[in-house]
C-alpha cells in the first residue's frame, strides 16, 4: 500500500464512504480475483496480438460481475486497451440495434489517459500520427515555412484510404467521415468537424450539410455499425492501442424483454461471436456478464441453440477447478473470510493515508473488522454475497469516526444500524429476511 497516492487512496475511499464502486483502483482491493488474472492476462495478450477474444461472465446478483468488469478494464488498460462498458436495456440500448449499441460504446470510450468518451481526442491521435508518418516518408517537400500544407493533406488521404481500405469495402462512409473531418478540420470547419465525429461516434441526425461535406448518405445502420467497429479497431492500433475491451453488462435484463425482442437480441450476440470467431475484429475483447438463469435457463440463451453451442462450458463441483479458459467463468460470490480479508485490505489503505494510522489499526483491528462483517452479514439475512457494498460503507463510516475522533472506540460507541434507504434492490431483498443472530449468517462456500 505504500506506494499508492494520495489521489488514487482519496479516489478509492470516497466512492466506499458513498457506496459505490471506484471508477480506478479496484486492483487495490480485489479479494478473490486473484486466480483469474494470468488466464485473462494471456486473453488479453492474445487480443493484442491481433487475435480475438471472448468471455461470459456468470454469478448470481451481488456476486461482483460489475466488480470484476471493470476489475478487469483496469488490467486492460494497464495493456493500453481503450476499454467501454455498456449497460444492455431493452429501452435504452437495445442489444439487436448494433448502432445503438456502438453509439453507447463510443459514449463510454475511455483510455488509461483519456475519459469517457475519448472518441474525438482517439480521432485526433491518428490523423497527427497519419501526419507524422507520412512526413517521415519524406513523401513531402519542407521549406523554411514548414511542409507543403496541401501536399501533405493529400498524402494523408491518401495514407488514411489505404489503413482503412478493408473497412471502405464494407462501409466507405467510415473513411469518408474520417477524410472530411481531416479536410474540415484544415479549413476551418469547425461545425463540420464536431458533426463528423459525431457520425464516428453512430450519433443519429447528423446535419445533412456535413453529410454532404464529406459525402455521406446516411446514419450508419446495424451493418454500418460491425463495419464501423472494424474502423475503431485500426484507429486504436495506429494510436498505440492494441485492443479494445467491451463489457456488454446485465444480460440477464434480456430475459424480461419481449418474446421479439429477446430473440433478436440473443441472434445479435450470436452474430458477433461468429464475427469474432471468423477474425473481423482483430484487438476486440468481448465480455458479457449474466446470473446463471441466463446462461441456462430458457429465457436465456438456451432459447437460441447455435448461441447456447458457442457458450456451452462444463463446471465441476468444486470451483477452484474451473478451466478459466473456458467460454464462460463463474464467480462464487463472498463468503466470510473472503468479506474479512477485504475488509483488512481497506482498513490498511485507509490507515496509510490517515491522521491516525496507529489508532485505526488499533481500534479497528481484525477482530473487529470480523465482528463487524459478521453483523452487515447478519443484517442482509445472512447472504454474505450480497454483504460487501454495505460493509464497506459502514467500515469506512466507523474508521473515519476512529480517526477524527480521539476518544472513539467502536466496541463501545457504535451499534450497526442499516435502513431500507440505505439499501440496493438485492440488499433490500436479503434485508428482509436478515437473520436474528450472527449464528444465523450462512456463508457462500
Amino acid at each position: 500500500m505504500a506506494n499508492v497516492s494520495a489521489a488514487r487512496r482519496r479516489e478509492v475511499i470516497d466512492a466506499l464512504r458513498r457506496g459505490t464502486v471506484p471508477p480506478s483502483g479496484l486492483d487495490l482491493f480485489a479479494v478473490g480475483l486473484e486466480r483469474f488474472e494470468s488466464a485473462v492476462d494471456k486473453e488479453l495478450a492474445a487480443a493484442a496480438s491481433g487475435g480475438a477474444g471472448f468471455k461470459g461472465v456468470r454469478g448470481e446478483y451481488g456476486a461482483g460481475k460489475t466488480f470484476f468488469a471493470r476489475w478487469l478494464g483496469e488490467r486492460a488498460k494497464h495493456a493500453n486497451f481503450a476499454v467501454t462498458e455498456i449497460q444492455v436495456s431493452e429501452t435504452e440500448t437495445p442489444l439487436h440495434k448494433l448502432e445503438t449499441v456502438y453509439r453507447r460504446l463510443t459514449e463510454r470510450l475511455s483510455t488509461a489517459t483519456l475519459p469517457p468518451s475519448a472518441l474525438r481526442e482517439l480521432v485526433d491521435n491518428w490523423v497527427y500520427t497519419l501526419e507524422e508518418d507520412v512526413l517521415d516518408q519524406g513523401a513531402v517537400p519542407t521549406g523554411a515555412d514548414g511542409p507543403d500544407e496541401e501536399r501533405l493533406a493529400a498524402e494523408v488521404d491518401r495514407l488514411l484510404e489505404q489503413r482503412l481500405a478493408s473497412v471502405a469495402r464494407a462501409n466507405p462512409g467510415f473513411s469518408a467521415a474520417l477524410r472530411g473531418y481531416h479536410r474540415a478540420r484544415g479549413e476551418g470547419e469547425a461545425a463540420v468537424a464536431e458533426a463528423l465525429i459525431a457520425w464516428l461516434g453512430g450519433q443519429p441526425n447528423v446535419s445533412a450539410a456535413a453529410k454532404r461535406y464529406a459525402g455521406i448518405k446516411s446514419d450508419l445502420d446495424h451493418f454500418g455499425a460491425l463495419a464501423a467497429l472494424q474502423g475503431l479497431l485500426i484507429l486504436l492500433r495506429d494510436c498505440g492501442h492494441p485492443g479494445l475491451l467491451v463489457v456488454l453488462d446485465e444480460l440477464e435484463t434480456l430475459q424480461r424483454a419481449r418474446t421479439d425482442t429477446r430473440e433478436k437480441a440473443l441472434n445479435a450476440l450470436r452474430q458477433l461471436l461468429d464475427e469474432i470467431a471468423a477474425g473481423r475484429f482483430p484487438g476486440l475483447y468481448l465480455v458479457i456478464t449474466g446470473t446463471p438463469a441466463f446462461y441456462d435457463g430458457q429465457q436465456g440463451i438456451q432459447r437460441l441453440a447455435p448461441l447456447a453451442q458457442r457458450l456451452a462450458t462444463d463446471f465441476v463441483a468444486d470451483p477452484r477447478h474451473d478451466n478459466l479458459r473456458a467460454a464462460q467463468v463463474r464467480l462464487t460470490g463472498f463468503d466470510l473470510e473472503k468479506l474479512h480479508r477485504l475488509g483488512i485490505a481497506v482498513r490498511d489503505l485507509y490507515a496509510e493515508g490517515a491522521e491516525a494510522p496507529a489508532r485505526v489499526r488499533e481500534r479497528v483491528d481484525d477482530s473487529y473488522l470480523l465482528r463487524l462483517a459478521e453483523a452487515v452479514a447478519g443484517e442482509l439475512g445472512g447472504r454474505v454475497g450480497v454483504a460487501p457494498r454495505m460493509f464497506l460503507r459502514k467500515l469506512v463510516d466507523v474508521i473515519d469516526r476512529v480517526n477524527d475522533i480521539e476518544d472513539f472506540d467502536p466496541r463501545l460507541h457504535y451499534q450497526l444500524t442499516i435502513t431500507a434507504t440505505d439499501l440496493n434492490d438485492v440488499e433490500r431483498s436479503a434485508w428482509t429476511q436478515r437473520a436474528d443472530t450472527a449464528d444465523e449468517v450462512e456463508l457462500d462456500l
